[in-house]
């Protein structure tokens, strides 16, 4: 299996402290057949020096001797990763057929013995694409510099498995578009502010469209969930946070209409805030940021003219403006269903139910010691019901259908050296076609950070992280649906002082998953200070033997760059 190096590389990194470190991300091995015959390919291999502005370009072929082209059962990526030295985490971004198919970070290496890990993602969704040539681009801007020396190592594989009776060819849509840039040199994302806009022209015989979206915090919006509102930054000292408060709401219009949105997922990179709460153990969703689905084929009757439509992604605030801060990281697609009649798709949408930006609220308070605690809340609401005829004559009635909402409190305490935020972001989305569940993706996704920095300068801090992720999600019909329930508690100390950096930390992980396909997996791993000190695995998609081992290290100098933490109290990290 290919799963199996990752772990045999575990092991032997928690027996053999000469081994290279084994950072890893809690996650369900890919639900793939790993009895069906295989078939892997290297797509890449490159080492990331001085990579800024220079991503990695190859030419794809699929492979023919894992059945016809395209008659796959699934397909699967292995990114496997060493770095030694010292440098910030970087953003990663893989584009194919400019469709941005996966979206990662490393993790921060040490000097020595350096790190090493693997991540396992499944692309299956991705067959159309990879059933024909085209270009694959890997953009992972690193920068070599005075004390950032660290590169990365990279080689990414394809594997391919293919299809038979007892695992029948893997389901897809007829067509996949890219909304993104639409680049053929470097990764696909595009930057905003301001909002991207894109003209599409999708076949008249479309019958259904399903997008995703991708959004990530960069910059001054890497922390978006700690940037107080802005009526209230004037009441902390110079620095404290940034400001456009801490909603964000990443929109797609159709044509200048909101076709849906996502409250999204708080990533925290592995540089992030307190870097000793991320070794081994990054923090949930670093090396895999998620998607966001929305079933768009209310809008196939406006779309299937055969005129090319605007679609348009941006990240909003609850400030009057709806302003934020530079910048975030944004891409879609669609996967489109055809009718094989081939003759236009007709239609009306009956009705829509859905305001430009969501419902928000402000509120907060001042105290006499200059203590600041401030709450934000939002809700979203969304209902678009169409009646789409194909051109073979069925009639399909759809109803879309979202329900978000928001709330997050900041406290700044003991001017400012105690610093607390709690978020919680919950979403109930659907469709149904002729009444049956065609898309459905309902989360929950609370988040519990508290710093606490040492008088009398703060260079040296606690921060505590609790951080849940629950999801249910059905990304299309032809797309296999899961339930994910994940939960990380991370404790950690750092101190930056003028003969180094100092610190250690904690993490303790349970990850619960199931599919509509019987798969499942779950986990429960704890790590302290670099050391797995516990990890059960179970499920019929874990290894064969589950390991429980490990013995807690002592607190050590750190060759870690400065932390990044919410704010300008430090000077900025890279992403």
């Amino acid at each position: 299996m290919l799963r199996l190096p990752a772990l045999t590389l575990l092991a032997a990194a928690v027996c053999a402290a000469a081994q290279p470190l084994v950072d890893f991300q809690v996650a369900q091995p890919p639900p793939l057949p790993q009895d069906a015959k295989q078939c892997t390919v290297q797509i890449l291999q490159r080492t990331f020096g001085f990579s800024f502005g220079d991503p990695e370009i190859v030419q794809f072929t699929p492979p023919t001797d894992c059945g016809p082209v395209g008659s796959w059962a699934g397909i699967s990526l292995n990114f496997t990763v060493t770095s030694n030295g010292t440098q910030f985490d970087r953003l990663g971004i893989f584009t194919f057929q400019n469709v941005e198919i996966w979206r990662t970070s490393t993790p921060e290496p040490t000097t020595g013995a350096g790190i090493i890990w693997t991540y396992l993602k499944d692309v299956t969704r991705f067959l159309p694409l990879f059933a024909k040539p085209g270009t694959f681009i890997l953009q992972l801007d690193n920068l070599l510099e005075t004390g950032l020396d660290g590169q990365y190592a990279s080689t990414l594989h394809a594997t391919f498995f293919a299809s038979s009776a007892q695992h029948p060819p893997a389901p897809r849509a007829d067509l996949i578009v890219p909304v993104t840039t639409l680049a053929n040199d470097t990764g696909n994302d595009a930057s905003v502010p301001p909002i991207f806009s894109l003209n599409v022209t999708l076949p008249r015989n479309t019958v259904e469209v399903y997008a995703e979206l991708l959004a990530s915090g960069n910059g001054d919006e890497e922390f978006w969930y700690f940037n107080t509102a802005n009526q209230f930054v004037g009441d902390l000292p110079a620095g404290t946070s940034f400001g456009n408060g801490p909603f964000r709401e990443v929109r797609l219009l159709i044509d200048g209409t909101v076709a849906g949105t996502a409250f999204p997922y708080a990533v925290i990179f592995t540089g992030g805030i307190a870097p000793t709460a991320w070794r081994p153990i990054t923090s949930y969703r670093a090396l895999d940021l998620p998607n966001y689905f929305l079933d768009v084929t209310p809008f196939v009757p406006l779309l299937t003219d055969g005129q090319p439509h605007n679609f348009s992604l941006d990240v909003v605030s609850a400030e009057s403006d709806h302003a934020i801060n530079q910048n975030w990281f944004v891409s879609g697609l669609l996967q489109v269903v055809t009718d094989p009649s081939g003759k236009p798709t007709t239609g009306k949408m009956n009705v829509y139910q859905g305001a430009p930006f969501a419902q928000t609220s402000t509120t907060g308070s001042v105290g006499a010691n200059g203590d600041v605690n401030v709450t934000v809340k939002a809700t979203r609401n969304i209902r678009i019901e169409s009646t789409i005829v194909s051109g073979s004559g069925k009639v399909n009635n759809v109803v879309f259908t979202q329900a978000l909402s928001y709330s997050n409190t900041q406290s700044f305490l003991n001017d400012t050296f105690i610093q607390n935020v709690q978020q919680t972001a919950t979403g109930a989305v659907s469709s149904l076609h002729n009444g049956v569940p065609s898309t459905i993706d309902t989360y929950s996704f609370p988040l519990t950070i508290d710093l606490t920095f040492l008088p009398p300068t703060g260079n040296s801090f606690f921060a505590d992280f609790d951080h849940s992720y629950t999801r249910t999600v059905l990304p299309s019909p032809f797309i296999l649906g899961s339930t994910i329930q994940e939960h990380q508690l991370a404790h950690a100390f750092f101190e930056e002082t003028a003969q180094g950096n100092f610190g250690n930390g904690t993490s303790n992980n349970t990850l619960n998953y199931v599919d509509l396909q019987g798969h499942t997996y779950d986990r429960e791993v704890n790590a302290v200070n670099t050391a797995i000190v516990f990890d059960h695995q179970g499920g019929n998609l874990a290894p064969v033997a589950n390991r429980k081992s490990g013995v807690p290290a002592s607190p050590t100098k750190l060759n870690l760059v400065k932390p990044r933490l919410p704010g300008r109290r430090t000077v900025g990290g890279g992403q």
